[in-house]
C-alpha cells in the first residue's frame, strides 16, 4: 500500500483571483512582508500496488486525466509506501 501526497497549482502564468483576496484580507488583518499568495489543492491518496514505481505512474496519471487541468494546472507529488 501507498500514499501519494498530490499538490495541484495554478500556473504562475494564470490570475489567481482568489490568492489575491486571501493576499488583501492578510494585509488587512495587518500580516506585512506577504509578497503573493496562491491557492491550489492538496489531495491524499491511497493506492494498493506492489511497487514504487507502480503507484508513481498511477498517480501520475490520475493528476493528468482528472486531478489537475493541464491547460491551467501544474501538479507535483510523493509516493511512500505504507
Amino acid at each position: 500500500m501507498y500514499l501519494a501526497k498530490i499538490t495541484v497549482t495554478t500556473r504562475k502564468s494564470i490570475l489567481d483571483p482568489q490568492g489575491k483576496a486571501v493576499h488583501h484580507a492578510l494585509a488587512s488583518l495587518g500580516m506585512e512582508g506577504i509578497v503573493d499568495v496562491r491557492i491550489g489543492k492538496f489531495i491524499e491518496m491511497k493506492i494498493d500496488t506492489k511497487t514504487t514505481h507502480s503507484a508513481e505512474e498511477i498517480t501520475r496519471e490520475a493528476c493528468k486525466k482528472l486531478l489537475a487541468n493541464p491547460v491551467m494546472e501544474d501538479f507535483a507529488f510523493s509516493v511512500e509506501k505504507v
